[in-house]
């Protein structure tokens, strides 16, 4: 059914002749939908909504469409009848851009209420039919269902147990995993042996060697912001979760295939939990 906003949508665009870009011309629609946009506090994904953008004046600039652009190529063209899972969706970026491409049932979770009413309006505003709903990725697994493309972008670092969460995940990719987290410290990587002797103290003066920056209070004004990366670290993180990286579209991206999430046919977390890993 489409509303009310949506119909006058597409009646401005009904109203562009063949030689004219198709935008929202209405200027009364569109100072509705800044209102609606304003309605909903502050935003941290920047989305245009027929010219009118939702966090014009973001710290990281046109910000995440900045990143986006980086990693749009390693992503098909067409996923249609894909499903898509976007976990810690906020305002719904992600999930759009999928939706785009023609996937089918694209779901985005969030523990926000915030981010989760600003992605259903931006969706329902662009005409797109994406689920969205309140979730945390400790509890992913109650999601029914594995999908072809699993989105976690920009969460890793907001977590008070990071491997527990990217162990939950490991369970509901099908296909693919698009992962994307803050990186500090090392931007490169090196080769380590499997092994190291207890009094080998050196390796932790390395500064290549894989670690995670705990934050006790804030970083960038963020109390949410727990732990931190090196790539070192990121990419161990992956692979001790079971997954196989297959590309690095830009410095804190990874597209990751699942071929170890599961050992002697268990997952690594129920392995984990019941003392046998």
């Amino acid at each position: 059914m489409q509303t009310r906003l949506q119909q006058s949508t597409l009646d401005a665009l009904s109203t562009t002749t063949p030689n004219e870009p198709q935008k929202f011309q209405a200027a009364a629609d569109r100072e509705q939908i800044a209102r609606r946009i304003g309605e909903l506090g502050e935003w941290f994904h920047n989305l245009d909504l027929y010219g009118v953008p939702t966090a014009p004046k973001h710290f990281l600039g046109d910000f995440p469409n900045v990143k986006w652009r980086h990693i749009a190529a390693a992503v098909p063209d067409d996923l249609h009848g894909a499903t898509v899972l976007d976990i810690g969706c906020n305002g719904g970026f992600y999930s759009i851009e999928m939706k785009k491409r023609g996937a089918g049932r694209v779901v985005g979770i969030d523990v926000d209420d915030r981010y989760l009413n600003q992605a259903r309006f931006a969706a329902e505003t662009l005409g797109f039919e994406i689920e969205f709903q309140k979730c945390s990725v400790y509890a992913v697994d109650s999601v029914p269902g594995k999908f072809d493309y699993v989105l976690f972008m920009g969460v890793l670092y907001h977590l008070r147990y990071p491997l527990f969460a990217l162990d939950k995940v490991a369970r509901k990719v099908g296909g693919k995993l698009l992962f994307q987290t803050m990186i500090r410290g090392s931007e490169q990587t090196a080769a380590w042996e499997e092994n190291y002797h207890f009094w080998n103290k050196d390796i932790f003066r390395e500064h290549d060697f894989p670690c995670m920056y705990f934050i006790e209070h804030a970083y960038a004004n963020d109390p949410t912001n727990w732990w931190i990366p090196n790539r070192g670290a990121a990419e161990g993180m992956l692979r001790s979760a079971g997954f196989e990286i297959v590309n690095h579209p830009e410095l804190e991206t990874w597209i990751c295939e699942p071929t170890r999430v599961k050992k002697r046919g268990r997952y690594i977390q129920d392995l984990e939990l019941a003392g046998e890993l």
